[in-house]
């Protein structure tokens, strides 16, 4: 393209989450053109789709489907990403609030993370990536690195899990199926990891 490449066009989907200021920001340090929008044309139209999230499965669906929103993240021929609870509503249905239908843009379901005496619930904190696969949206992130959680329901390791956590027992903390990807951590506060995360989105992932 003449004239230098142009900003990549971010759509930051408002789905009512708490975490949209900052994760807007972190793309703003990478030199992204983040969009925050309810606009199923902004939506269609971006490079790149994110879905950010923080709460409750159901109040987070009732969000998308009042918005319409559900349906315009299944026509998305962008990469997409999910973050947080925007991951799990990627998923197919959630145990929380009773049982939810989610999203189905990525095959698996989320549980809550049993508590114990000896198990804090939510997870809170810093905690390790392990299982990596080679993917682009973890290029130059190492086995063991940390990146800061805060959830209570988590998705069990499956098929399309591409790096893991464990809390008591192992737990997804990225999947991937074709363009859509989602990070069960905060990359917005998950410091150098993070923004690795969210450059390689920009920049690495080809659509």
């Amino acid at each position: 393209m003449s004239g230098g490449r142009a900003a990549t066009r971010v759509a930051l989907v408002d789905g009512g989450g708490t975490n949209i200021g900052s994760v807007s920001y972190a793309l703003e340090r990478l030199g992204a053109t983040a969009r925050l929008t309810t606009d199923p044309g902004d939506i269609l139209a971006a490079d790149r789709v994110i879905l950010p999230g923080v709460g409750a499965a159901a109040a987070g669906m009732r969000r998308l489907r009042e918005l319409g929103l559900d349906e315009v993240l299944t026509q998305v021929q962008a990469p997409l990403l999910g973050v947080c609870l925007g991951m799990q509503l990627l998923l197919d249905r959630s145990e929380e609030d009773g049982g939810v239908q989610t999203l189905g843009l990525i095959p698996g379901e989320v549980r809550a993370i049993p508590a114990s005496a000896a198990l804090r619930v939510p997870h809170m904190g810093w905690n390790a990536l392990v299982d990596l696969a080679e993917d682009p949206l973890l290029d130059g992130i190492s086995p063991g690195e940390r990146a800061y959680f805060v959830h209570s329901y988590a998705a069990p390791p499956g098929p399309h899990t591409i790096a893991s956590t464990t809390h008591g027992a192992p737990w997804s903390a990225v999947v991937r199926d074709g363009l859509r990807w989602g990070a069960q951590f905060h990359p917005e506060r998950s410091a150098d990891v993070g923004a690795r995360l969210l450059r390689n989105f920009i920049q690495r992932v080809e659509p």
